[in-house]
This record gives C-alpha cells, structure tokens and sequence, in this order.
C-alpha cells in the first residue's frame, strides 16, 4: 500500500491516533503524517502509507490554513479553552479594536512555543513537563502568516482565517492577539482547511476510510503537482534506479520525473542539463 490519505481528522483524536487507527486497517506498518493537529482541532490531515513515507519532510514544510475562533477575556495555561483558566477579564472588545491589532502578526513574526506542545527540550517533551508543573525557558521561533483576517463570529467568539508556515502555533497567536488587546485571549476551536496542496475538499472522515483506506489513496506524485514532469527514457531510468543522474534537454529547477510507463520515479533537480535525485519514490 503506498500513497496518501486526506483525513478530515475528527476532534478528540489526536493525530498520532488517527495513524495508529489507520495503520491496523491498512494493515501497513509504514505510515506517518505531517503536520501534528491538536486533539481539539479537526480537519486536513495528510497520512502516507509505504514507500510515500519518503514524502513527509516535503509536505511537513507546506504553508497551512486555519480557522480558528478566539475566545478574548480569557487565559489559559494550555492557550486553549481545554486548559485551567489562569485570568479573565470582562472587559468588551470591539471588532474594530481586534482588526486594529491583527497587522501587528502579519508576516514574520517571533512566537514563544507554548509549553503543552511536543517540542522536545534536552530529550524531554515540553507538554509531559508543563503536566508535572514544570515550565522551562523556551526560545522564541520565527514563522511566517501570510494572512490574518476577521472573518465573522461564533457565539461570543471571534472567526479568524490563518494562513500560516511551518511551526506556527495558533493557540500561541491567539494568546498573543488577547495580550494585545489587554484582556488576554485563547483558542476555542481550530479546523485546518489546507496542507499544501491538499485542501479540506479532498479531506475524507476518518470512519469513511477506516473499512477500506485503500480506496482513498491519493497517488504520492500529488504532493508535487506544482512542480513540472519529466520522463527518464529507459537507459535513464536505469541510471535512475542506481543512483545517477541522467542528462536532459530541460531547464534548471525542480522536477517530477517517470518512468516511460507512468510510473513517478523521483523529484528531481535539474542543473545544466543534468538531472539528479532529490528524493526517490520508486519500489526498491
């Protein structure tokens, strides 16, 4: 079984339990995803299976989309309305004072990481610390949100659309739009709408795949389908599949490479008109 299922991951799972699931009723044992999702949050959730394995780091790096609901007048140790609330504040806030603040996190920004997350400092988890009580001295990281917009309400929350890099932590942006605003704010709800190339259109239920994941596997070339494609002739291909590289009449830059037959051999890298592995995807 190799190739990538999009799951519309339900909430109160975490994301190494939907692979956990998936991975008994594939009966695969090489599975992972991309992109950890909080067990309250639901949506887009990339699983490769077999050889798409390889894949992960590629889509690991993919911009993200959210939206999110932010609940202002409310802090929690876990930066989310699951956690033990720390302070509230009954102070209203206008929505022209939220659209006020929100160009202060557009585009690179710092974020502290929050302690309940699966960063690992000195071997340890900082989520199985903040558990025991603990907090240690994290460093903040820069990430990147391409876009930051109000875009309704919930109840007594606020809609956000997040369009974010790698790494970003919307509880933590959340927390930092309610300190803001001086009232302190937290997540209370989260769906990812987009991982890259795979949008929450593509996204199945997790209990639609589970009878027969096989069903739904996208092919793992689908996760390069901006880049253009090339095909190895078969002395080429043969270079390929021993780890050469093969000259080509095509321009510097990154390709999908196949077989004659079809068959996605690699991504590629093209460089004065030689052609060499990125990443392999081919059975060995």
């Amino acid at each position: 079984m190799n190739g990538i299922l999009i799951v519309d991951k339900p909430a109160g799972w975490t994301s190494h339990d939907v692979v956990a699931k998936l991975r008994g009723a594939a009966h695969e044992k090489r599975m992972g995803h991309s992109g950890t999702l909080d067990p309250m949050a639901t949506g887009v959730l990339a699983v490769f299976a077999g050889r798409a394995t390889r894949a992960v780091e590629f889509a690991e790096a993919d911009e993200k989309e959210y939206i999110a609901s932010l609940r202002l007048g409310l802090r929690t140790d876990t930066l989310d309305t699951t956690g033990t609330v720390l302070e509230s504040c009954d102070t209203p806030v206008s929505q022209t004072a939220l659209e006020a603040v929100l160009p202060r996190f557009r585009g690179e920004i710092e974020q502290l990481p929050p302690m309940y997350s699966a960063i690992k400092i000195n071997g340890q988890k900082l989520c199985d610390l903040a558990r025991k009580g603990r907090e240690v001295e994290r460093t903040p990281r820069r990430v990147t949100i391409s876009a930051l917009e109000l875009t309704g309400r919930d109840g007594e929350d606020y809609v956000l659309r997040v369009v974010c890099s790698k790494g970003t932590y919307i509880r933590t942006l959340c927390d930092d739009i309610g300190a803001a605003l001086g009232v302190g704010g937290c997540m209370s709800a989260l769906r990812r709408t987009r991982a890259g190339a795979f949008g929450i259109g593509m996204a199945h239920p997790l209990e639609t795949l589970l009878p027969h994941p096989e069903n739904y596997l996208l092919p793992v070339d689908s996760l390069f389908a901006a880049y253009p494609a090339l095909t190895a002739p078969v002395p080429a291909e043969k270079a390929v599949r021993n780890g050469s590289g093969f000259s080509v009449s095509a321009g510097d830059g990154t390709y999908r490479v196949y077989a004659e037959n079809g068959g996605f051999l690699l991504l590629g890298r093209v460089e004065n008109g030689t052609a060499r592995t990125i990443k392999s995807f081919f059975e060995v």
